[in-house]
C-alpha cells in the first residue's frame, strides 16, 4: 500500500513539474509586439521574453512563500496544533501499511537523498553540464546550490530541535528532525539539476526533464514520512527551504531568464533590443 501511494505521489508531481514546463515554454515563445513593450510595468513582471519578468518574479515568489511556510510550520510544530495531528496520523498510517518489502524500497530509495550521494551527483551533473555548455558558472552554482543548503537545513535543524516519530527506533538515532535534511537537499539539487540540463533542449525535453526532477525530489520526501524517520511537515518545510535556497542562488546566477551564467546588464541590453526592434 506505501509504494502504491509513493508511486501516486511521484506520478502527479512528475505531471504537474512537466505541465508548469509546457506551459512556460509556451508562453515564453510568444512573439513580442508593440503592444506587448507598451504593457504595464506589472504586466512585464509577467512577461517570459523580459530580462526581469516572469521567472524572476516567480524565484522571488517562492522564496517569500516558502518562507513564511517555514516560519509557519516551525512555529505550529512546537505545540498541539491541527499540524501536529495530522503529523501523527499520517505517520501512525505508515506505520500500519508496512512491509519488509516495501520498507527496503523506500530505504533504497531514500538513500537517494543523503548528503554524500546528493553530492557526488552534483559533481557529475555540474561537469557534464560544463562540458556540454562550456559554461564556467555551471560548477560554483551547483557548489552553491548544495553547500548553502547544507549550511541552511543544519542551522534550523539545531534552532528547532524537534523530535523525531518513535516508531521507527532508527529515527531518534538521526538528530533533530525539522526541517527533512533529505527533502532539502532533494528539492534544491533536482532543482538546479533542471534548471541546468533544459539549456538547448526542445520543449518536450525540458517538460521531461523538469516533471523527472520534481518527481524525484518529491518521491525522496515521501519516502522519509512512509518510514518513519520523518513527519509529514517536516518534508515540506524541507521541500519549501530547499526550493527557497535554489530561487536564490538562480537569481544570484542570472537564472534561465537573464542568460544564465551572463551578467544581468547583457541581458537587459538584449531585451532592449528586443524592445526597440518591435518599435520600429
Amino acid at each position: 500500500m506505501t509504494l502504491l501511494v509513493l508511486v501516486i505521489v511521484a506520478a502527479l508531481a512528475g505531471l504537474a513539474g512537466g505541465a508548469a514546463a509546457l506551459r512556460w515554454t509556451r508562453r515564453a515563445g510568444a512573439p513580442t509586439t508593440e503592444a506587448a513593450v507598451a504593457r504595464s510595468r506589472w504586466a512585464q513582471r509577467l512577461d517570459p521574453q523580459a530580462a526581469t519578468g516572469l521567472a524572476l518574479t516567480l524565484a522571488f515568489a517562492v522564496i517569500v512563500l516558502a518562507g513564511l511556510v517555514l516560519a509557519v510550520l516551525a512555529y505550529l510544530v512546537r505545540g498541539k496544533t491541527e499540524v501536529v495531528r495530522i503529523d501523527s496520523g499520517v505517520a501512525d498510517w505508515g506505520d500500519r501499511n508496512a512491509s519488509g518489502f516495501a520498507t527496503d524500497v523506500l530505504t533504497a530509495i531514500s538513500h537517494v537523498g543523503e548528503p554524500k550521494v546528493v553530492i557526488a551527483l552534483a559533481a557529475l551533473v555540474a561537469i557534464a553540464e560544463t562540458v556540454r555548455t562550456r559554461s564556467r558558472w555551471v560548477i560554483p552554482f551547483m557548489a552553491l546550490v548544495v553547500a548553502g543548503t547544507g549550511i541552511i537545513t543544519t542551522t534550523v535543524k539545531e534552532l528547532a530541535d524537534r523530535a523525531r516519530p518513535t516508531l521507527n527506533p532508527i529515527a531518534e538515532t538521526l538528530g533533530p528532525s525539522f526541517p527533512s535534511g533529505h527533502s532539502s537537499w532533494s528539492a534544491a539539487f533536482f532543482a538546479a539539476t533542471a534548471l541546468l540540463a533544459i539549456r538547448g533542449r526542445s520543449r518536450r525535453a525540458r517538460a521531461l526533464i523538469v516533471g523527472a526532477c520534481t518527481a524525484g525530489a518529491v518521491t525522496i520526501a515521501a519516502t522519509r514520512v512512509l518510514l518513519g524517520v520523518h513527519w509529514l511537515s517536516d518534508v515540506i518545510a524541507g521541500l519549501a527551504l530547499g526550493s527557497a535556497w535554489f530561487c536564490v542562488c538562480a537569481v544570484a546566477f542570472g537564472g534561465r531568464l537573464l542568460r544564465f551564467g551572463a551578467p544581468a546588464e547583457e541581458a537587459e541590453r538584449k531585451s532592449a533590443s528586443v524592445a526597440a526592434g518591435a518599435w520600429r
